[in-house]
């Protein structure tokens, strides 16, 4: 361990695991610690169900009707990944895609006035949705039509909107769209979890909507996709990208000591001995002083035996509950996943609660979703506190991550990849460089 390399990473979290994925393809020399003896970090699968139980401290084991043990993969962060997001190209450019394999999430819903609907995923579907009445739908289709047809770079199809200077909410009064279309169009589809997009000029929400629109188009039953046995594969495919370019590995090695020299990171210490660095990107546990909290995140792993109600039987799917339809300040987001994606025993459904943190009763804040998904087998409750870097490592070297926040994609998690990738090489994230070199010495001949 005693070496020099270009850059070492401290936990196999997905965003410490794509960027050493990324550093390795681009020739650095890159040491991956972890002080847990599994991949993953904070958005790991648990597996065997029993290390779920003893992870939450339950007193008991899990009963014979949930099956067996090691049927079971269990997120403890749940996230869907966009079909044309950023994440999926990331994986395609790495060819990360050769070690998974995904399904289609079945469908997305979003909840009104108690009940839950479907998101429209086609124009048909929207004509039919109990969402909106008549002539609302009308003008509904014709605002999908101009997001659909906006180009940023041609002012012939602006309609007037000027797309930096054009608040969301001035969009919203000139197709005449009412609050019931407005909120499922800001959450559902544009997937913001505030409503204080509604006054910022209008792209980024143009833009959010047509990454809904084009990820759906992909597939058809939504815009989701979900990985067999769970998100623990992801973070464990970009690893094996690492390794195959030189990366080297070692888990369960705990870290004693960042050793810096001055206000400059030079290495890390484990064990009585100091690997050295040039950079280091790590997540927030193991760098307490150089992080401040910014708030918590509430998720609530709740067993079902059952589809959840309202949702065609759906094996999978995302229920959207915008914070209008629950007086606060953010959305809560349901993920089930089942039996189908081999993260659960046959006829078993793993539905995943999550929402930002708002009062100082957070499990009373995720009531209304939970009524959606009785009766539950099992519940697992865990309030994270979320970090965000203090240090922008321009003058440390050292440059941590974000912790997973409650949005149930991955895009904030790929901006915050391309934004360290910015601060460690001082140019601009781009997917080419993310492609394997084509004759490397590493490369996998036996495909």
């Amino acid at each position: 361990m005693d070496e020099e390399y270009d850059v070492i990473v401290l936990g196999t979290g997905l965003t410490e695991c794509i960027l050493s994925g990324i550093m390795s393809v681009n020739g650095k020399k890159v040491l991956h610690m972890d002080r847990n003896p599994y991949y993953g970090g904070e958005s790991s699968s648990i597996t065997p169900l029993e290390e779920l139980y003893k992870r939450f401290s339950l007193p008991d084991s899990p009963p014979e009707t949930m099956g067996r043990g090691r049927d079971w993969n269990v997120d403890l962060i749940p996230k869907f990944l966009m079909a044309n997001g950023q994440l999926v190209k990331m994986l395609l450019y790495t060819e990360v895609t050769r070690y998974l394999d995904f399904k289609v999430v079945e469908g997305s819903f979003v909840y009104k006035g108690g009940k839950i609907y479907k998101v429209p995923s086609t124009e048909t579907e929207a004509l039919a949705s109990n969402l909106m009445g008549m002539f609302e739908k009308r003008r509904f289709r014709k605002f999908l039509v101009f997001v659909a047809n906006f180009d940023e770079n041609d002012p012939k199809t602006f309609e007037g909107v000027d797309p930096r200077t054009t608040t969301m909410r001035d969009v919203y009064k000139k197709f005449d769209l009412g609050q019931d279309v407005i909120d499922f169009t800001g959450h559902a589809l544009a997937l913001y979890r505030t409503d204080d997009y509604l006054d910022v000029p209008c792209l980024e929400t143009i833009n959010r909507i047509k990454l809904y629109s084009e990820s759906l188009a992909r597939y058809g039953k939504s815009p989701y996709l979900y990985p067999l046995y769970g998100l623990g594969e992801l973070p464990q495919g970009f690893a094996r990208l690492s390794a195959i370019y030189g990366g080297t590995y070692m888990l369960n090695k705990p870290v004693d000591e960042i050793v810096m020299e001055g206000d400059k990171v030079i290495g890390v210490k484990s064990e009585g001995e100091v690997a050295r660095c040039k950079q280091l990107i790590c997540d927030p546990s193991y760098i307490p002083d150089r992080v401040r909290k910014v708030g918590q995140v509430i998720r609530v792993i709740c067993i079902l035996s059952h589809p959840i109600k309202n949702t065609n039987d759906a094996n999978s799917c995302q229920i959207i509950i915008p914070q209008n339809q629950v007086n606060r300040n953010s959305d809560i987001y349901v993920c089930m996943i089942s039996y189908a994606h081999n993260v659960a025993a046959q006829g078993k459904y793993i539905a995943i609660v999550s929402t930002t943190v708002e009062t100082s009763e957070p499990e009373a804040e995720i009531e209304p979703a939970l009524e959606l998904l009785e009766p539950i087998d099992q519940k697992f409750v865990a309030i994270s506190e979320l970090y965000e870097p203090t240090d922008d490592g321009t003058e440390s070297q050292v440059f941590a991550s974000r912790s997973y926040d409650a949005t149930t994609h991955f895009e904030t998690t790929c901006n915050d990849i391309k934004d360290i990738y910015k601060r460690m090489t001082g140019t601009d994230f781009d997917f080419e460089n993310m492609k394997r070199k084509q004759n490397d010495v590493f490369g996998e001949d036996e495909q």
